[in-house]
């Protein structure tokens, strides 16, 4: 299974949700499972936000290699799973080709859809940067969860 993380620039929100999610699948073994990032508006090749270097760092997690890739219609047809940030880039994963295997990642991790989108850290303080991360550190471990549960092809 290949499992894309979308958000807009690429460089905050899915590079730390993409790392999160390989330390939480290989805690459970399924390293079968891949996990790749894209963003809607990304700009091919920019490094991760220095926020999300920073609080990755923090935890251990080292995003200095990461570079930012456009989400591009092959990509969106290439993934199993597609779960993105908020609606508006489930959307556009959509459109591109993911179908039905674009979830919001807060609804594929079980919670309302009212509350289930990240919000963007991109150009704030430190602390919403680390917000972001916790946030995405509690979806991320759900959304695994369910994923190793092998229930990922439940509909939405």
């Amino acid at each position: 299974m290949h499992i894309l993380i979308v958000c807009t620039g690429n460089t905050c929100r899915s590079p730390l949700a993409e790392a999160l999610m390989r330390r939480a699948l290989a805690a459970r073994g399924a390293g079968q499972v891949t996990v790749g990032s894209a963003g809607t508006g990304a700009m091919d090749g920019a490094p991760a936000s220095e926020g999300s270097v920073l609080v990755a760092m923090e935890d251990g997690l080292d995003l200095t290699a990461h570079r930012a890739r456009l989400l591009t219609p092959e990509l969106a047809r290439s993934a199993d799973l597609v779960l993105t940030m908020s609606a508006q880039h489930r959307d556009r994963a959509v459109a591109l080709g993911a179908g039905e295997r674009a979830w919001v990642l807060g609804a594929f991790a079980g919670r309302d859809p009212a509350s289930a989108e990240v919000p963007d850290p991109f150009g704030a303080d430190l602390d919403s940067y680390r917000e972001a991360y916790e946030m995405l550190e509690a979806l991320t471990d759900a959304a695994v969860a369910r994923v190793v549960a092998g229930r990922a092809d439940e509909q939405h």
